[in-house]
């Protein structure tokens, strides 16, 4: 069975402005300064995006004073973390993975920019979309 790209488009357009601000400034910056550069490749492309937006979280129903922020939302439907390490880890994985599962978005990027000789992005995809399979 074959999953269904949710958001292909969308994660290809913004993937796409991640390329080229990596092609343009390599790796080796702080993530502020890629954040900012996005900010610009973004508006470029026409991607709509909001940069920092604070995410609220939910209990049991009832909205939690704790907050993420998430370096952008585009396309008001993916999340976007962004990274200058040397590489991507679980827990980075795990920070996404939270963010998803916590609001109602459903697609999100970890992107990594301080990858030696090329951009490292992972993409992932909140349960609510994945259908799960019963094995018996």
């Amino acid at each position: 069975m074959s999953e269904q790209f949710h958001f292909k488009e969308e994660t290809h357009s913004i993937l796409g402005a991640c390329f080229e601000v990596y092609n343009e400034l390599g790796c080796g910056f702080l993530e502020q300064v890629y954040q900012e550069s996005l900010e610009l490749e973004f508006r470029a492309r026409n991607i709509p995006f909001d940069a920092q937006r604070m995410l609220h979280v939910s209990y049991k129903g009832r909205l939690l004073e704790r907050t993420y922020v998430a370096d952008f939302v585009c396309f008001d439907r993916v999340i976007i973390e962004i990274k200058a390490i040397s590489r991507l880890l679980d827990e980075h994985r795990a920070q996404l993975l939270n963010y998803l599962h916590a609001t109602t978005l459903d697609v999100g990027l970890s992107v990594n920019f301080g990858h030696y000789q090329k951009l490292e992005y992972e993409r992932f995809v909140s349960r609510r979309l994945t259908p799960s399979v019963l094995s018996v």
